[in-house]
């Protein structure tokens, strides 16, 4: 009997070949966006049967269902499942299988940037509806205004930064994640002397600058381990919503939690 998964890939009208193309358009778009997950921790995949992360704490309940037996909830943060529909032509499917090296992506293109903003905005600034506290909004530290005089004092913000977290007992190694409007402030920019701001803030924080679409203004964290932690149920993945004679509707979809172990671990810097 052959074995049907949720993603009901295999009721589609899409040869072996035509979803190896998809699954690898999909991982080329993806990967660069996905900024969230190169500077925290990454558990998992653990399934699409995973609901939920333990927390490993308990809430009492009231009253005692027996005299003489208290009772205790264990608390759980349930996982999200974000998803992002998209449609691909039939006809254009139909030249890929013909071996077309042209064949049009920009539907999976712009759902694979859709959700990966989503992620990362998640991770960043977090999703309240979901019990999810992102990493800017939670930091003890007060976030450090980036002004409005340049990039030319993104040197000294970001050693403040720096500075907040040694003096909270944060050891490194440290990165730094960027908006899509500072990454290009800060590549744009050289010092005098004509030497790249993107290696001397790389210098300061002893560590990658990463693009970071979905995020607001930029966030200096620490790698250590430990701090933050992202748990996968379902990795991204590509699956079937249906088809009809034009086209054939897909999406993509993943599932996961995240958790701030460590709030004083990271400095936001705020557009002003």
């Amino acid at each position: 009997m052959r074995t049907v998964s949720h993603l009901l890939r295999e009721h589609a009208p899409i040869t072996a070949e035509a979803w190896s193309q998809i699954d690898e358009e999909a991982r080329e778009r993806l990967r660069p966006a996905l900024a969230a997950r190169k500077l925290v921790d990454f558990g998992g995949p653990f399934g699409w049967q995973r609901s939920a992360t333990d927390l490993g704490r308990v809430t009492p309940l009231s009253g005692e269902p027996v005299a003489g037996v208290r009772a205790r909830q264990r608390r759980v943060l349930p996982f999200v499942e974000l998803r992002a529909p998209f449609s691909l032509s039939r006809a254009e499917l139909e030249d890929l299988d013909r071996g077309a090296a042209d064949v049009d992506f920009e539907a999976l293109d712009a759902a694979a940037q859709r959700i990966a903003v989503a992620e990362n905005l998640a991770v960043f600034h977090g999703l309240e509806s979901a019990g999810i506290g992102g990493v800017c909004d939670s930091s003890t530290h007060p976030a450090i205004s980036l002004g409005s005089d340049g990039f030319d004092r993104y040197p000294t913000y970001v050693a403040q930064a720096v500075d907040m977290l040694l003096s909270a007992g944060i050891e490194g190694p440290y990165a730094m994640a960027l908006s899509p409007e500072a990454w290009t402030g800060v590549i744009e920019t050289s010092e005098r002397g004509g030497y790249p701001l993107l290696e001397h803030l790389e210098k300061i924080v002893d560590g990658p600058l990463v693009w970071a679409p979905g995020l607001t203004g930029a966030v200096v964290i620490s790698r250590r381990g430990g701090d933050f932690l992202f748990e996968s149920g379902q990795d991204l993945s590509v699956g079937y919503d249906g088809h009809d004679g034009e086209a054939v509707n897909l999406y993509l979809e993943e599932s996961f939690s995240f958790r701030v172990a460590t709030p004083e671990a990271a400095v936001a810097l705020r557009p002003d």
